[in-house]
């Protein structure tokens, strides 16, 4: 069975979000990035997959600049097989990703094709589900475990009254929810190894998809500085605050 991996570089979830002096976008200069942790999940679910015997090939794939194969060496030396980039300076929305990575799975043809539900950068929660529309193929989003039968998946997957599980045929999509594994680190040996990978390297002209997008960056913000919280010593004290300083309550 062969698994398709999509992958984003994203600022490292350890980094503080720096907003450009003139408040037109997220600054980027000398800012460590990394793999989308819902990314890395994704990735580990397939290696994990290839371990059991149930994958035979693991295939990273990401759109992004030059530099985003930097993310896609992390995916081989985590035990992807071979990755494709699609490289774009443009910034893409959900609804182009989700054309790109349609027209490589036509190209791939996998049998599963495995995405973070969300990228901590846009939180937008929509590729996935964007490219199981435009693929018609079917869908298990938010898994938090995996059990394949044949040419079946069942995804357990986490919904507000708590767990739901729906039973897919392949090809299928998915998209991963934290509790569904724990990723592993990429040992040394692997990130030497990871080096000799193949990485195809396409565009989104090549593949004859028109990523310009109707969205326009108006302003980014950072968010309000909270004030430093107080101790009281009663709960008469409380009440007065949140009346007399909070206005809270009346």
């Amino acid at each position: 069975m062969k698994v398709l991996v999509a992958v984003k570089r994203v600022i490292d979830y350890n980094v503080k979000v720096r907003v450009k002096s003139d408040f037109s976008d997220v600054d980027l200069s000398n800012t460590k990035m990394a793999l989308n942790p819902f990314c890395e999940i994704a990735v580990e679910e397939a290696v994990r997959l290839k371990e059991k015997g149930i994958a035979s090939e693991i295939i990273a794939v990401t759109i992004g600049p030059k530099a985003a194969q930097e993310q896609l060496r992390t995916a081989l030396a985590l035990g992807a097989d071979r990755a494709i980039h699609i490289e774009s300076d443009q910034p893409i929305e959900s609804l182009g990703t989700a054309k790109i990575l349609t027209q490589i799975v036509k190209q791939e043809q996998p049998s599963l094709v495995i995405l973070g539900k969300q990228a901590i950068d846009t939180d937008n929660n929509q590729t996935g589900q964007m490219l199981a529309a435009l693929s018609d193929l079917p869908q298990g989003t938010f898994a938090s475990d995996l059990t394949f039968d044949n040419d079946k998946v069942l995804v357990t997957r986490e919904i507000d009254g708590g767990l739901q599980t729906v039973e897919l045929m392949l090809p299928a999509i998915v998209t991963t929810d934290l509790r569904l594994n724990e990723p592993r680190y990429a040992k040394l040996p692997d990130i030497m190894k990871a080096k000799k990978k193949p990485i195809d390297i396409t565009t989104p002209a090549d593949l004859g998809i028109d990523i310009s997008t109707g969205l326009k960056l108006l302003k980014v913000e950072p968010p309000v500085e909270r004030k430093a919280g107080v101790r009281v010593s009663s709960v008469d004290e409380l009440v007065d605050k949140l009346k007399h300083e909070a206005k809270a309550i009346s």
